[in-house]
């Protein structure tokens, strides 16, 4: 099979998963090598059909609209607009966006205060999930965000996010 024939096959793939599919399952329905995969990805991630983009999530991909195509998509699904949400929610989600995977505890020693609501907020928005548990006392929650986080902020991939400042100091 061609890159191209790959790449093809990939897109196909991505826009029939109703879930983020992870490159080593479309390796193994595609019967490929997993590089040969990966670089198939990188080619779609870096040129995507047009009005679409290729988001990377947790080792998976999802084809989804590209954002600046969004609103006519929202039009024609009859779809709500962007919900915002408060600067408390918002300053959690960086938290978990940045530190993941994080405790509950973790964001309320960040952030100084009690966390619960705007958690709850994000979870139920399903921005933020549960990911895991800390191989600790209490095996407390670890909390990672989602792809419909990447989509609310109109980003293809975690490594897009901005570079957290340090302090200087």
């Amino acid at each position: 099979m061609t890159e191209a024939d790959l790449v093809a096959h990939l897109t196909a793939l991505l826009y029939a998963a109703e879930e983020p599919l992870a490159l080593a399952e479309a390796a193994r329905v595609l019967e490929a090598a997993p590089a040969d995969v990966e670089a198939a990805a990188a080619r779609l991630v870096a040129a995507p059909p047009p009005g679409l983009a290729v988001q990377r999530h947790a080792g998976a991909l999802r084809l989804v609209t590209a954002p600046a195509s969004g609103r006519y998509v929202e039009r024609l699904l009859g779809g709500p607009g962007v919900t915002r949400l408060s600067r408390a929610a918002l300053e959690v989600l960086a938290i978990v966006a940045y530190r993941q995977p994080v405790t509950r505890a973790e964001v309320e020693a960040l952030r100084g205060v009690n966390s619960e609501r705007a958690l709850d907020t994000l979870l139920r928005r399903g921005l933020v999930a549960e990911v895991g548990r800390r191989d600790t006392v209490g095996r407390p929650v670890l909390l990672g965000t989602t792809p419909a986080f990447l989509d609310y902020l109109g980003l293809a991939d975690l490594a897009d996010l901005p570079p957290l400042e340090t302090p200087a100091g």
